[in-house]
């Protein structure tokens, strides 16, 4: 069986007309891990639900039968790092990498998903198109724009879709330095039919994304995902899953979310509740008591992050009912004084409490998710999240418990964008692991070396695009990046700037032309208002 044949599909493709757009639909990595993106998922569903769309999809390990001559290629970019099997994947398609350097007669490439929505500049070189938002709205509008330009040449079909809300043409602005390896002075578009600001688009609807195909060939083996939250309401100063996705927005249970899951359970018996904070649906409490019925007993479930003070005893006995042994909870420090800057609002007591839930409840393990390096960070604060650990596993005994560990690392949109990674934080990860190991618990650190390379990326400007393509032939360790910035001294700032440095509120962003969510100046009062946090704790009583 191949794998594409071993798919149950949860929706209806189209026959393609016989005048349908030849599409590419890829995924930079490989088969088992892009069809385990919802997201991507999702929006392969909607292009090959239209009949004047032909859709190919492609991996990096497979493909379907591919069109002699696509129209559109697109990209769902979820990693950073997944650039490089893009620029491949072009070439092996004989596409030039750089859209400057493409003719009419290649296809127009655009790219969406996460890690463009954020900040497309490291990229924009490669890409013709870049949809910022939700692909609710966006695909459908792409596609209608392309259809009315279809015959045009190349430029004036880019012209075109970059007037629909939130399609992003990167060749039609224009970057100037104050000196090549200066600030950004000004980010402008080419004229003035080209938009100044480029918005977000934002899906606002209470029918949130599912699965559309579920397939033992996933790298979550025959899981069924459901979408139950979307944003986050807690908007903590570091997290771009908040920031960048609001406004907060929850499922109707009655009238998409159940009728959803049992839909999917239909062809599976393993179901995934997605969301950044799951249990944070209003109704989660009557979605648990939904699942408790004697119908769903041999699912399986799975959630993703849960907010730790809704982790209860009853909510632990439906997981441990359905299969799952462990739960995940984000921290971020044990020092109430970081949570507090980090606008975390979570009392430590309240930490202790849901590993005493979980316990009680029949849960195995928890995993808790912590971060070094946030602004402000002292050794006492490593010190009190040490403690806590400690804390844990005495009054817990019996629980194992993880905790994962994370450098900070500054993201656009959010208040603390304009802060670097801290120098110090891979000491401090050693620092924990040394501690927490000769106490019997289980430490996982997230590379330092890669938080390094996501910063850059994250607060990169187009300069990077030259880089990255010569870093991809130098492989793509922390020393491979040194050694293009040294070879490209003076052409871009240095790894530095882009990395570690505090950048001024006042400068131009490489984004600054992209409208998030929220505009600058509020993340400047929330940065502020972490400032003053840190101050008022500091104060004595």
């Amino acid at each position: 069986m191949t794998v594409f044949a071993a798919e149950r599909l949860l929706f209806t493709p189209a026959a393609p007309a016989l005048d349908a757009i030849p599409l590419i639909f890829a995924f930079p990595n490989e088969y088992s891990v892009g069809i385990t993106s919802l997201g991507y998922q999702v929006v392969w569903a909607t292009l090959a639900a239209r009949s004047d769309v032909a859709v190919s999809r492609l991996f990096t390990d497979i493909y379907e039968p591919l069109p002699t001559d696509p129209e559109l290629m697109g990209f769902s970019v979820s990693w950073e790092l997944d650039y490089v099997n893009i620029l491949g994947l072009l070439e092996s398609l004989k596409i030039p990498i750089r859209a400057a350097d493409r003719s009419q007669s290649d296809p127009l490439i655009f790219g969406g998903g996460p890690v463009l929505t954020a900040n497309p500049e490291p990229f924009a070189d490669f890409f013709d198109v870049v949809l910022l938002g939700d692909g609710e709205l966006l695909l459908d509008a792409l596609i209608d724009a392309y259809k009315q330009v279809r015959t045009a040449d190349r430029a004036t079909q880019l012209r075109h879709l970059a007037k629909v809300p939130g399609i992003y043409v990167p060749s039609l602005y224009h970057v100037t330095y104050e000196s090549p390896d200066g600030l950004i002075q000004s980010i402008e578009p080419l004229d003035s039919e080209i938009p100044p600001i480029v918005q977000k688009q934002t899906y606002r609807g209470n029918t949130l994304s599912a699965s559309t195909v579920v397939t033992e060939k996933a790298a979550w083996e025959n899981i069924y995902m459901v979408e139950v939250v979307r944003s986050c309401p807690e908007m903590c100063r570091f997290c771009l899953a908040s920031y960048l996705t609001l406004p907060f927005r929850t499922a109707d249970l009655e009238e998409s979310l159940i009728p959803a899951i049992d839909r999917g359970l239909q062809v599976t018996e393993r179901l995934g509740l997605l969301g950044a904070s799951v249990t944070q649906h209003p109704e989660f409490e009557a979605l648990v008591d939904h699942l408790n019925q004697p119908q769903y007993d041999s699912v399986r479930i799975s959630l993703s992050s849960v907010r730790t003070n809704t982790v209860t005893a009853k909510l632990a006995q439906m997981l441990v009912k359905h299969d799952t042994r462990s739960i995940t909870i984000a921290v971020e420090s044990g020092s109430e004084r970081i949570r507090q800057v980090i606008n975390k609002k979570l009392e430590t007591d309240e930490i202790l409490q849901a590993a005493q839930n979980a316990k009680a409840g029949g849960l195995s393990s928890m995993k808790l998710y912590g971060m070094v390096g946030i602004p402000t960070e002292t050794r006492e604060d490593l010190e009190q999240t040490i403690g806590l650990m400690k804390t844990l596993k005495q009054s817990t005994r019996g629980l194992r418990l993880t905790l994962g560990c994370s450098t900070f690392v500054p993201k656009s949109h959010t208040p603390f964008q304009w802060y670097g990674v801290n120098p110090d934080a891979e000491k401090r990860l050693k620092l924990l692991e040394k501690q927490l190991r000769s106490q019997g618990i289980e430490f996982r650190p997230e590379s330092y070396n890669w938080s390094v390379i996501q910063a850059l990326i994250s607060r990169g400007d187009r300069r990077l695009s030259s880089l990255l393509e010569r870093v991809r032939h130098y492989g793509d360790s922390l020393g491979s990046y040194r050694r293009a910035f040294k070879e490209m001294r003076g052409e871009l700032p240095d790894l530095h700037f882009y990395v570690h440095a505090d950048w001024s509120t006042e400068q131009v962003l490489p984004w600054q032309h992209l409208q998030g969510p929220l505009p600058v100046a509020t993340l400047v009062k929330h940065r502020e208002s972490a400032i003053a946090a840190e101050i008022s704790v500091a104060q004595p009583a």
